[in-house]
């Protein structure tokens, strides 16, 4: 699916010669990797390649209506208090103190339970969208608490490292949740990320659920070394220090028996070049970061592996553009 363009304001839009109550604004949030092997719950970037679109159009009363739910969205709530993009809009509705409400309709481009932040991308989207459509814009900061709840209905927790990337763009680290602090992390040019999306649901939640609650301090000192690491050669464009650094040593290995091939598929793209290879959020969907150069034989060797475990996959090369977040494409 090809990305919409981007416009000059990534959270809002004019309003031209129509009303706030006549118009229909549809915003698009891009699809996020998680965790990024070793930033649990802190650290994503988008994946612009696909995601989904939320329009908007005010109503009278103080409600939220889901009119439509369409695309690969299988069976979603259509009760706001349930479903992701609605809980985001009532939480901005209450916090705003807004006098209107909102009817949806939603575009699911992101397959459920594929470890790609689909119920991030629907509550971003929703509030992008509900931005444009107030008196007085909000700050990406007070959108990204409003969509925060909504992934809370999904997930049952708040947590951001789908969020942020998803709202802002790129790779994304995110310290705090009652008051968050952003920070879009330089990716060195000419890396790209893999993105192999196997066709299998696995539940946030229950992924989620099978993790210890106490990490031994080795792991914690390792797992500590290895985030450092990896910002740092981030920043410094030291491609060595991320291919040591890029290692989960807490969590991909609870997770990793929920994935058939898990281990093969990191191997293999390890062995095709890749700078680190690792499951994306809660997964099944894994990823790997490779020098352009490589990102095809990454790729080819990740679907390999996977076909090896009767496993059919969908799979994406995307450059990570701190500029492809969260976006409203008409107005």
């Amino acid at each position: 699916m090809t990305p919409p363009a981007a416009i000059s304001d990534a959270t809002s839009a004019p309003a031209g010669s129509r009303s706030a109550s006549e118009r229909a604004v549809t915003a698009f949030a891009p699809a996020s990797v998680g965790n990024v092997a070793i930033g649990f719950d802190i650290l994503g970037f988008s994946v612009d390649a696909l995601g989904d679109r939320v329009t908007l159009r005010r109503i009278p009363e103080r409600s939220v209506r889901i009119r439509a739910i369409r695309g690969v969205a299988g069976e979603l709530p259509l009760d706001a208090e349930r479903n992701t993009a609605g809980r985001a809009l009532l939480a901005m509705q209450d916090a705003l103190g807004l006098d209107f409400g909102f009817e949806m309709e939603i575009d699911k481009g992101i397959p459920l339970g594929s470890g790609l932040g689909g119920s991030a991308a629907s509550a971003v989207a929703a509030v992008v969208a509900g931005n444009a459509l107030l008196p007085q814009p909000c700050t990406k900061l007070e959108l990204l608490k409003f969509a925060m709840q909504g992934e809370a209905v999904s997930s049952g927790s708040m947590h951001v490292d789908n969020i942020s990337p998803s709202l802002f763009g790129g790779l994304v680290l995110t310290v705090g949740i009652e008051q968050p602090r952003v920070k879009q992390i330089p990716v060195p040019a000419g890396v790209r990320a893999i993105i192999v999306h196997p066709h299998m649901f696995l539940s946030t939640k229950a992924a989620r659920a099978i993790l210890k609650r106490t990490v031994d301090l080795s792991d914690f000192v390792w797992q500590t070394a290895n985030l450092a690491g990896f910002i740092s050669g981030c920043y410094t464009d030291d491609l060595d220090l991320i291919r040591e650094s890029l290692q989960d040593v807490v969590i991909e290995p609870q997770r990793e028996k929920l994935i058939p091939g898990c281990q093969d598929v990191r191997r293999r793209a390890i062995e095709a070049g890749a700078l680190g290879c690792s499951i994306s959020g809660a997964g099944p969907t894994m990823f790997a970061w490779a020098t352009e150069d490589r990102a095809q034989a990454v790729r080819d060797a990740m679907r390999e592996a996977f076909s090896r475990h009767a496993t059919q996959v969908d799979d994406w090369i995307v450059e990570i553009r701190a500029d492809r977040g969260a976006r409203v494409i008409d107005a």
